[in-house]
């Protein structure tokens, strides 16, 4: 320790790793070095839903009033139809005192107010991991520019490639879904007049579509996933072909033609998750966000259990010494394994009861599991993860 406080280095300056520096720093009062690889902060890609759940912890980091500002609230009731039309029921958009509803947020503006509730001088961009090692003492990291650092612990918040998990679990490689995802965002003054400032998903064969606000219903994010073996592209920025898109889903409701006709950029990557870890922790290490529980999309909780993962962190770092950081950690992990486990299968569930494949080719079937899974939600969205981390916290130590 530094001045009496723990030294801890996050890899990865992503909104997992920045929203974790940013509970360090609030709650645990530890010394806090962030580590990313890019020459600049940033994040590319398009909008994500900020689920109540992340916002009850962005919240707790005094952040309500920027995510507010900077987002778009889903107003009303959100909609889940088949590709012709036909509704099927309302999106659960909202936890259960109605205290947080969903948000659209685009991922640059996310980062920009994550960015701003941690000191700048914390963040050192152009910092490559290519090794690390620990002993019974700390974890010393080396960087591809030269640099090497020793902490009391490192936070792998590296995503789906991580380079910490290397050194944390067995190797293991990435499942690809199936899928293929076509995305980007709609300027809103190009939809029809009174657009409804909510979501809207159409469910088919093989595929499906969504759209909602973000950015303070200036844009429309959206997002067609289709099943495909084409080649996997990993890069949110793999340019993708509009006709293609709008071929996909030709014949399906006229609202939907209406939307892919104000599109005129998309973007496309390969959907992959991992099948989940036995372990997220190894002594002075351990894993968080989608380093720890990569998961597909169709849960909209990829960001949100990240945000989850950093304030059980600063739970379990806060008031502990050097040597009880690899138990603090074990803590950590087994508070936040079954929750992460299961909102990552409810995700694959999810993608096959969009796309209607499998059991859910009966759409009668579909439809009405469909309408169930807004209990599922509102345990996800109901969850408080500091305070539940902290009472966690505090039993581990008794």
């Amino acid at each position: 320790m530094t001045n009496g406080k723990l030294r801890i280095a996050i890899i990865g300056a992503g909104i997992g790793g920045l929203a974790a520096a940013a509970a360090l720093h609030r709650f645990a009062e530890v010394d806090v070095t962030v580590y990313e690889q890019a020459r600049r902060l940033g994040e590319v890609g398009a909008g994500i839903g900020l689920a109540p759940n992340g916002q009850r912890g962005l919240a707790h980091l005094g952040l309500r009033e920027a995510i507010e500002a900077a987002s778009a609230e889903f107003e009303g009731t959100g909609s889940y139809y088949r590709s012709d039309g036909t509704f099927i029921d309302n999106y659960a958009s909202d936890d259960s005192a109605g205290e947080f509803r969903v948000r659209g947020i685009h991922r640059a503006d996310l980062i920009d107010v994550l960015a701003g509730a941690i000191p700048a001088d914390i963040v050192h961009t152009g910092h490559r991991l290519v090794g690390l090692s620990q002993d019974a003492d700390g974890v010393e990291l080396r960087f591809e520019n030269g640099e090497v650092a020793t902490f009391d612990a490192v936070i792998g918040a590296d995503g789906i490639h991580s380079v910490v998990r290397e050194s944390v679990t067995e190797p293991s490689e990435a499942v690809y879904s199936g899928s293929i995802a076509y995305r980007g965002v709609v300027d809103a003054s190009q939809l029809p007049e009174g657009w409804s400032r909510n979501l809207k998903l159409w469910l088919g064969d093989g595929k499906h579509f969504m759209c909602y606000p973000v950015r303070r219903h200036e844009l429309y994010n959206y997002v067609g996933f289709v099943k495909s073996d084409r080649p996997l592209a990993e890069s949110w920025s793999a340019v993708g072909d509009v006709e293609d898109l709008r071929a996909e889903f030709a014949g399906w409701h006229p609202d939907l033609q209406a939307f892919l006709g104000a599109i005129d950029e998309v973007f496309w990557w390969g959907i992959r998750d991992r099948e989940p870890l036995t372990t997220w922790t190894n002594g002075r290490l351990a894993l968080m966000g989608d380093a720890a529980h990569a998961m597909q999309p169709h849960m909209s909780q990829g960001l949100n259990q990240a945000i989850e993962d950093g304030l059980a962190l600063a739970a379990f770092l806060k008031d502990i010494g050097t040597a009880d950081v690899p138990a603090a950690l074990e803590g950590y992990a087994a508070f936040r394994m079954d929750r992460a486990n299961t909102v990552q299968a409810a995700s694959r569930r999810n993608g096959d009861r969009y796309d209607s494949q499998g059991e859910y080719e009966d759409l009668d079937k579909r439809d009405e599991e469909v309408r169930t899974t807004a209990e599922l939600r509102r345990w996800v969205y109901d969850h408080d993860a500091l305070v539940e981390a902290t009472a966690a916290a505090a039993a581990a130590r008794v």
